[in-house]
């Protein structure tokens, strides 16, 4: 298990990518082939599939290596494998397939990547591969959530033949597939490598927690950054990379390799620990780190805890010693302020003082812009995560208000935008709904699915000023809780999302109605109005509630000026 010539995952590293000849075959043939055009999730695991970093998958699964894999996470012919890596259609492209097929993959900008060569389609049964991977089917879990409401209802499975990978034009000298890190190893005379998987970025807990399992294993590092798909809480991987080069200054000289992993992360748990332990091993690592790991939600409940350490270690005996390498469980690391040194948890004397300081903790101090203490991490990590997030007053924000018609969002929105162009330090927008649906929505109806578009059309515009560190203003009726969950995890990622919940009753929005469209709704002239018989779902943890019933709108806009100056935006 030591020796760095050990085989891949099955005993052979895939690679599904085709020579000249066969390239120019397929590109002939793909002109009569149906197309599927492939999500950000979908390309990943085709990368990993094609370059082995999967192996053995030669494929997307087909149904009879994704049933044990969810009952016993093994495929069938009884190789561990944690995870399905299936590829998702809708109902409709699943009707126009029939196995026997083959079918061209393309990017979202039509360029074709593969074929695939269909062998199976089936329904997915969202509920039971919810409870066997997420022990969850509440879609507060981000799995979940994808799960149920980002992933088509069908599988396709089968074979695929790779005409190129998917396009990557940042950091190209740092991707490397696992036949060429092996190739790296046997040039620099590496005979261990401990490989390092994570989507945090490496501050001092996880820079002790590599030294440590390198100097246990005597080997070497490969760090593999996570840049796949990011989760909306963390920072964006250009940050995480430039930070992780960062970090590289801090280890002895020629003692690791930087490698950039195109994964998309499932968030599950011990499952997905696993295949970070799988990827390793096909990368040529002897050795693998698996960092303390939060347990999956008891049935719904929607808390989490860190898995229990004695539970990590026999996790990892027993299936690091099925599938060959050595899988090294790290206890959760704690600061014991008078040594000035991070241990492990489990080794701590009792009485002694310690300080826990999580990944997310330094997020919220680097978004809320206060100060970090000088042990959490190294000045230079944090100097780069700072020059990309500012503090809250050289951030970019969105101020989105929401509630009924004639609850007075509009006019806040304009008091709000006069008193930001009078501050005067960063350009500002209104997108009021009414505004937007003219000049950008013109074509849509007052459905409900046309309505949410209009508001998801406001929420793309409003992190475009976000991101460029303006001030959006935002003023739409937006009923539904999942679009603005969806708005804020897409503008959060940038800068400052500020809920405001205008929660004048339906009562005072009625009387003050002077069109009469409450009346009209009433008398049932005109169907799905908001907060008659459509639903308006009430923001159950907005940042700023108000109820204009009784309140002038300079007052109104008072409020949320003084949370924005509480939080340090204005």
């Amino acid at each position: 298990m030591t020796d760095i010539k050990n085989l891949p995952h099955g005993g052979r590293l895939i690679d599904l990518c085709v020579d000249e000849d066969r390239t120019s075959l397929l590109k002939k043939i793909t002109k009569d082939l149906p197309d599927i055009t492939m999500n950000d999730r979908q390309m990943c695991d085709l990368e990993l599939i094609a370059n082995g970093s999967f192996s053995p998958l030669a494929g997307f699964m087909t149904q009879k290596d994704y049933e044990p894999v969810l009952d016993r996470m093994m495929l069938e012919n009884q190789l561990v494998w944690p995870l399905p890596v299936c590829l998702d259609i809708n109902e409709t492209t699943a009707r126009n397939l029939e196995a026997g097929q083959s079918i061209a993959l393309r990017d979202p900008e039509g360029f074709l990547l593969a074929v695939m060569h269909v062998e199976d389609i089936w329904p997915i049964d969202k509920n039971r591969e919810a409870e066997k991977i997420y022990a969850s089917t509440d879609a507060s879990h981000f799995g979940v959530d994808f799960l149920f409401h980002s992933t088509g209802d069908y599988y396709v499975g089968g074979p695929v033949e790779v005409i190129s990978l998917p396009m990557h034009s940042d950091f190209k000298q740092l991707r490397m597939t696992p036949s060429e890190a092996r190739n790296l190893y046997k040039k620099l005379g590496w005979q261990r490598v401990v490989g390092f998987q994570s989507q945090k970025i490496i501050h001092r807990p996880e820079f002790e927690i590599t030294i440590s399992a390198m100097r246990e294993a005597r080997a070497n590092l490969l760090l593999m950054p996570v840049v796949g798909m990011t989760h909306p809480d963390n920072f964006d991987h250009y940050t995480r990379v430039n930070c992780y080069r960062e970090a590289g200054r801090n280890y002895p000289p020629e003692t690791h390799v930087l490698n950039l992993l195109s994964h998309s992360p499932r968030n599950a748990g011990l499952r997905e620990a696993l295949l970070h332990a799988v990827i390793s091993k096909n990368y040529g690592c002897s050795h693998h780190i698996l960092e303390q790991v939060d347990d999956l939600p008891n049935g719904n409940k929607k808390s989490t805890k860190p898995i229990a350490h004695k539970k990590l270690l026999e996790f990892s005996e027993n299936y690091g010693e099925q599938i060959g390498i050595s899988v090294m469980a790290y206890d959760k690391m704690v600061y014991l302020p008078f040594e000035d040194e991070y241990r492990q948890k489990h080794k701590i004397p009792r009485g002694s003082k310690t300080i826990v300081f999580t990944g997310q903790d330094i997020r919220d101090r680097i978004r809320t812009g206060r100060k970090m203490p000088e042990w959490a991490s190294f000045p230079e990590i944090i100097n780069c995560i700072q020059k990309a997030y500012p503090p809250p007053s050289k951030q970019g924000f969105t101020l989105f208000l929401t509630g009924l018609s004639g609850a007075g969002k509009s006019t806040i929105a304009r008091v709000l935008y006069s008193k930001m162009m009078e501050i005067g330090n960063r350009p500002v927008s209104l997108l009021d709904g009414d505004i937007v649906r003219h000049h950008l929505s013109s074509e849509l109806t007052f459905s409900k699915e046309h309505r949410d578009i209009n508001v998801r059309r406001i929420g793309f515009v409003a992190q475009e000023i976000t991101k460029n560190r303006g001030i959006a203003i935002c003023a739409p009726i937006a009923p539904y809780a999942r679009t603005r969950r969806e708005i804020r995890d897409m503008i959060a990622v940038h800068g400052g999302f500020i809920v405001v919940h205008v929660s004048t009753p339906i009562e005072e929005c009625e009387r003050r109605d002077r069109k009469g469209m409450y009346a009209k709704a009433r008398a049932g002239l005109i169907k799905g109005y908001t907060g008659v018989d459509d639903p308006y779902e009430i923001p159950e943890f907005p940042e700023i509630r108000i109820d204009t019933s009784d309140i002038t709108p300079d007052e109104a806009a008072q409020q949320v000026l003084l949370y924005l100056g509480q939080k340090g935006f204005i």
